[in-house]
């Protein structure tokens, strides 16, 4: 009933191919990542450049011009990633068909804790633009990023179509709001009524080396590339969108750009003017629109409101790109076949879950600070860009289709670009946490074509091609048991209907005393059931190792084609905390067995009557 209330009903199969979005909603979905990027990334690279005091403000505006091309380039060239590969995948299908498996399950790794990072990053930057509209909160942080990250996760297990009503609008208002500040900020600058914040910063500039200073602009440059993060997303998440697929998605895609430069270039602008550094405890979207409407009027707490509330569903972007990612990598067999399975409500539940569990684990441990998460950031997503963009070279080199030299030409100079800028991504943020990111892809790979590996080797032993028949020569039936109860009975009548000239039946009495034996031998009398018995001594009371030594022993004694099954009795509950009140020796048994290989393990089961 919960499930149900918190998720929906199931939906049917026929109903996948409503499941889709249409542009406006998809880029609400899509490009909420990205768009809110703008709320934190003039203030990444002001933190960093905030070491030279004013003297920062001169070097805003090439670094942020600098980004926006970046931003141009980028997207120019996942147009063509889209085209290429309209069914979904995006940088993974192009990485894996033109340059290998290797480089395919690179940029698999990388986008996957890109995702999970989004999600804590996002939801990190929400929360702390709502703790800085109510400083009182601060402390609940953590707490509030959780809250969030689990209404999220319920929201998409509700379905793609679901979510996309519930989340399509809000993007909207941050947009608006963003706008409204912007226009405000340039009127009031252009008519002189927008004066600088008197502060008093040091001129730290002429202290330091030429080597330490380009140090300084390379690492606020990288910071301010999380302006880019989310691209991705759209050519990953086609599939979702509503026919034609490949158009809308590069009409989204291009929307999400034009908007990411306005609302980007705009906000370093008038920090620019404003000379604004960020401050703990507040971001600096809170100050510059504080300055701009003349306080912390109605306008203000409505852009801080939209601002928390798309950098909250920027989170968003993840959770409808990465179980798609998670689908295609699972139905090649490089993680586990789970993630390609749609649950109840027709999305990837598995990969949605696993998101969850990642983001919340990342908010605990980085106290859901998100200077603290900043630097594992955009590491992933750029390698991404450039493997993605060499693959592309390599397709139009190796097809040749009208007009190739051209696009080899944009995705060579993209993928030049974002190569350079996944090293000053790398370099610059390394000690600060990026070195764990440069640790984990390469472990992510690794077990990815450990899965890959399983999976063939699995394939190849199962196929029926040149295989052997099986037959079985003789067949020695084993029956557990610690006394005649019902379910014994009923394992040996069952044993009973197998029993042939090919085959033997025998009880195994495992005995920590001897009079139990001897009791269990009366019964059998009794009842006149003449199965050899087995006694098995077990002198410290110890109940599957000394019956699966004994079986062992008797496995060392077959021959070809002779096998061993054994019948295990049990009894079933009314109720399952009914079930949680008996020790679960068959199943501890059965499970060991399983593992054995010419062990056949049968469980007979008797239904206990509820009352």
């Amino acid at each position: 009933m919960l499930r149900k209330l918190l998720i929906g009903s199931k939906l049917h199969n026929r109903q996948l191919t409503h499941e889709t979005i249409s542009k406006p909603k998809a880029l609400a979905i899509f490009a909420s990542d990205a768009l809110s990027s703008v709320a934190y990334a003039t203030e990444e690279i002001l933190l960093v450049l905030a070491v030279i005091g004013q003297i920062a403000f001169h070097y805003l505006p090439p670094i942020a011009l600098c980004i926006v091309l970046l931003l141009l380039t980028v997207i120019l060239s996942y147009t063509h990633v889209i085209r290429t590969y309209p069914e979904g995948g995006g940088a993974y299908s192009v990485a894996k068909e033109f340059l290998g498996p290797t480089y395919g399950c690179i940029i698999g790794a990388s986008l996957v804790i890109d995702y999970v990072l989004t999600i804590a990053v996002s939801i990190s930057s929400g929360t702390a633009a709502i703790t800085s509209a109510f400083p009182w909160l601060f402390p609940y942080t953590v707490y509030i990023a959780v809250f969030f990250i689990v209404l999220l996760t319920i929201i998409n297990l509700r379905g793609i179509s679901e979510s996309a009503n519930l989340l399509a609008y809000p993007p909207y208002l941050f947009i608006l709001s963003m706008l409204a500040l912007i226009v405000t900020g340039f009127y009031r600058y252009l008519s002189g009524d927008l004066a600088p914040d008197v502060r008093p910063y040091e001129e730290h500039a002429a202290n330091l080396g030429n080597l330490i200073f380009v140090w300084i602009l390379l690492k606020a440059f990288a910071g301010g590339c999380t302006a880019l993060t989310g691209v991705e997303a759209v050519a990953d998440g086609v599939p979702s969108f509503k026919e034609p697929k490949e158009r809308n998605a590069i009409k989204v895609l291009f929307a999400l750009g034009s908007l990411s430069v306005i609302l980007f270039g705009g906000i370093s602008m008038i920090a620019g003017w404003v000379h604004v550094l960020p401050q703990h405890g507040e971001t600096l979207v809170s100050q510059i629109a504080e300055i701009v409407f003349g306080g912390r009027n109605l306008m203000y707490y409505v852009l801080q409101a939209a601002t928390a509330i798309i950098l909250i569903l920027a989170a968003n972007t993840a959770f409808a790109g990465a179980p798609i990612m998670a689908a295609k990598l699972a139905s090649e067999g490089y993680i586990p076949r789970i993630f390609a399975l749609r649950g109840d409500r027709l999305v990837f539940h598995n990969g949605i879950m696993l998101l969850c569990a990642g983001a919340i684990i990342l908010v605990v441990i980085f106290h859901g600070s998100v200077h603290s998460l900043i630097p594992l950031y955009a590491v992933g997503v750029f390698l991404a860009f450039t493997i993605a963009q060499a693959g592309m070279v390599v397709r139009w080199n190796t097809l040749k289709p009208k007009g190739y030299k051209w696009n080899a030409l944009v995705n060579g100079v993209g993928a030049t670009i974002t190569g350079v800028v996944t090293i000053v991504i790398a370099s610059t943020k390394f000690m600060a946490g990026a070195w764990l990111v440069l640790l984990a892809i390469p472990l992510l790979v690794w077990i990815f074509q450990k899965v890959k590996q399983h999976y063939t080797d699995m394939a190849r032993e199962l196929s029926s091609q040149n295989q052997t028949p099986y037959y079985v020569v003789k067949n020695h039936i084993l029956v557990p048991m610690s006394s005649l109860s019902k379910p014994a009975l009923n394992a040996l009548e069952f044993a009973k209907s197998m029993s042939n000239e090919d085959t033997d039946v025998t009880i195994v009495h495992v005995s920590s005393y001897p009079e139990t034996a001897e009791k269990l031998r009366k019964k059998l009398a009794e009842k006149q059931i003449y199965f050899e018995l087995a006694v098995v001594e077990s002198p410290y009371r110890e109940l599957i190792n000394p019956l699966v030594n004994y079986i062992d022993e008797l496995e060392k004694g077959l021959k070809s084609g002779e096998v061993i099954t054994v019948i295990i009795p049990e009894f079933v509950t009314h109720t399952w905390w009914h079930y949680l009140l008996h020790n679960q020796t068959g199943f501890l048994l059965r499970t060991v067995l399983l593992l054995k290989k010419n062990i056949i393990v049968a469980s007979v089961p008797y239904h206990l009557r509820g009352k």
